[in-house]
């Protein structure tokens, strides 16, 4: 209902917003500028970075960016089943009937990517979400399956992407060779406060609505309460504006904005 209160064509934090219109924060053109770099480079690429801070709809972005008919993208979150499911999920992704031994998987997983990018000329691009919780031998794993020509080409794109504590992770010295394949590497920052005026009102915009809703200090309790983090924005901005339609009133204030932080749990 507050929707139509407010005069929204659609809910202005839908998850389901199209990749060309997200917000460009700071954060957002530097990592993809390092994205595109990799690209060019190939090679592995390494981003971290709080959940909700905007890593995995960047990577959206570029994925959606990418020619289909130059590169094959391949997203596989380590969240979901075991390593031998992911080896497995990687040759069936690249078009093969997985193997059942490891050697063999890697072998032929290796061979898929060769034919891939020499035979075919497209680039496999392989996104590797919520790393963090990857064991040190599947990090060892990698350094073995992504090897070519003894190292000496990369055929592939690897974005490694996970929480700040994957970087600690590749720090150590058991995962020092993997770490010092790294092409780039960059940590999301939440938005500043005032990119974060800029988000809200990006998104109002596009469900709709362009005159402002929210007053000045609203606007710097929100960014205090949710740290800039885009999701926690969304949700509390959301919750605000319930309120708000439940008040019957025209503008979100400090007061709104606390009573909403308090039911969100933000």
């Amino acid at each position: 209902m507050y929707k139509s209160f407010f005069g929204f064509q659609q809910a202005p934090f839908d998850k389901g917003i199209d990749s060309s219109m997200l917000f460009q924060s700071e954060a957002y053109k530097e990592v993809l500028a390092r994205l595109d770099y990799l690209k060019t480079t190939r090679g592995f690429g390494l981003i971290t970075g709080d959940p909700g801070v905007g890593k995995t709809s960047t990577l959206r972005v570029f994925a959606d960016s990418l020619n289909p008919s130059l590169y094959k993208v391949m997203y596989f979150p380590m969240s979901s089943g075991t390593t031998m499911d992911f080896y497995r999920g990687l040759a069936f992704s690249l078009g093969e009937q997985p193997k059942f031994r490891k050697v063999e998987l890697f072998f032929q997983i290796q061979n898929a990517i060769t034919d891939l990018y020499d035979k075919r000329r497209i680039t496999p691009v392989f996104i590797l979400d919520e790393m963090q919780s990857a064991s040190a031998q599947f990090l060892h794993d990698l350094s073995i399956i992504f090897n070519f020509d003894m190292d000496k080409r990369n055929p592939f794109i690897l974005i490694l992407t996970g929480l700040p504590t994957l970087a600690n992770r590749l720090a150590l010295n058991q995962n020092r060779s993997l770490d010092q394949r790294l092409v780039t590497r960059f940590h999301f920052s939440p938005l500043t406060p005032d990119e974060v005026r800029d988000y809200i009102k990006h998104r109002f915009r596009h469900a709709g609505v362009s005159r402002n809703l929210i007053n000045e200090n609203a606007y710097e309790a929100i960014s205090s309460s949710t740290g800039g983090y885009p999701r926690l924005v969304g949700n509390l901005v959301t919750q605000c504006l319930i309120l708000t339609f439940q008040k019957q009133r025209d503008l979100i204030d400090e007061e709104i904005v606390f009573a909403a932080s308090a039911e969100a749990g933000i």
